[in-house]
């Protein structure tokens, strides 16, 4: 990893956790455990006193009281403020709100919009049954279809993600005519804007690796509906939604090399157990850098910065063309975003066998 040049990064703390134990998401399943405000301010603190002593590089601090489902704890409000407080500028917010709290707390959606962001992408694995089943939560499908009537009665844009599975395909009709039924496109067009409803592959990290047995083939996806793959090329800006794996190890062994796109924005995940993880990796063992009641921020930069976790050191060290040959399956026709779900899924098989 070269040394952080950043000049703003983010420390959040997993306060509250999730409703949902998504068996999709790549930051896994947390637990219910709560911290409080006084943790909060003692983790800022921390990274303060770091950038006091001049250690690090960056300047400028963000803080935020979670990391999975934003706006989940009761107390968002004060939350929102408290971040801001001890974050150097307004927190940061972005196109992800809490579908539970939406559902639940009428108000909410009026102040997610006065403080920004004006859009919110909600997620859909197919009909009720199976969005219940992947959230697992009953009645997360339907809590998904009130968070958007709540964005729309006070003016906010909501965006329909869907995630391309066996158990999606038969159930893309019906989430259509549920488009058409609650009037979309004309109620998002009322608001100056486009509906906007995509599809992609849900990643193979985290808990997204158990559910590789749900992935299509090549052959499954010959007949989605164009309407779906048009929408999906426009937001996501790119013709080729998927390959196969065969032709993704095929790029990968004729590159040889392959280096990780870095994400947007440095983040560093504090657990309620105080363990610290970079953003650039799930929450799986070989990405943890240290514990912050345990060791000085300085320290697990450090050991970012040198690549310490075996995550990281695997991730900057060990050939892309290898783990392809060692961990791929060169004939193999199941899609994939891009060549970086597959590396990164290689990679947690290479690591989870060390």
């Amino acid at each position: 990893m070269p040394p952080i040049t950043e000049t703003r990064i983010g420390v959040a703390l997993d306060m509250y956790g999730c409703p949902n134990r998504c068996r999709h998401c790549w930051l896994g399943v947390g637990t219910r455990r709560s911290l409080s405000e006084a943790d909060l301010r003692w983790t800022a603190q921390q990274f303060r006193a770091a950038i006091s002593r001049g250690q690090p590089t960056f300047q400028s601090l963000a803080v935020a009281s979670s990391f999975r489902e934003p706006d989940y704890a009761d107390d968002y409000r004060q939350l929102h403020e408290l971040e801001t407080e001890l974050g150097d500028g307004k927190s940061e917010r972005y196109e992800l709100l809490s579908i539970w709290r939406l559902a639940r707390d009428p108000s909410y959606a009026a102040w997610a919009k006065a403080v920004g962001p004006d859009t919110c992408q909600i997620s859909f694995f197919g009909i009720e049954s199976t969005t219940d089943w992947f959230y697992r939560r009953r009645g997360a499908f339907q809590d998904a279809l009130t968070a958007t009537e709540r964005l729309l009665e006070v003016g906010m844009k909501p965006r329909w993600q869907l995630f391309l599975t066996i158990r999606l395909i038969p159930e893309l009709p019906d989430l259509l005519r549920l488009v058409d039924r609650l009037h979309l496109r004309e109620r998002v067009a009322a608001l100056g804007a486009e509906f906007q409803l995509f599809m992609h592959c849900p990643g193979p990290d985290g808990e997204g690796r158990r559910i590789e047995h749900l992935r299509p083939t090549i052959d499954q996806v010959q007949a989605l509906p164009a309407e779906v793959i048009e929408s999906s090329r426009k937001h996501l800006g790119r013709d080729t939604l998927w390959f196969t794996e065969a032709d993704l190890i095929s790029q990968i062994l004729e590159q040889r090399s392959w280096a990780p796109e870095p994400p947007p924005m440095l983040w560093f995940f504090v657990l309620n157990n105080w363990d610290v993880y970079p953003n650039v990796g799930t929450l799986e063992p070989w990405w943890k850098l240290g514990n912050l009641k345990q060791d000085a921020v300085e320290a697990i930069l450090c050991r970012f910065e040198r690549d310490e976790s075996p995550g990281l050191q695997a991730l900057f060290h060990y050939p892309a063309d290898r783990l392809a040959r060692e961990y791929g399956d060169s004939i193999g026709q199941k899609v994939y975003s891009a060549q970086g779900d597959l590396v990164s899924l290689y990679l947690a098989r290479h690591c989870d066998r060390m």
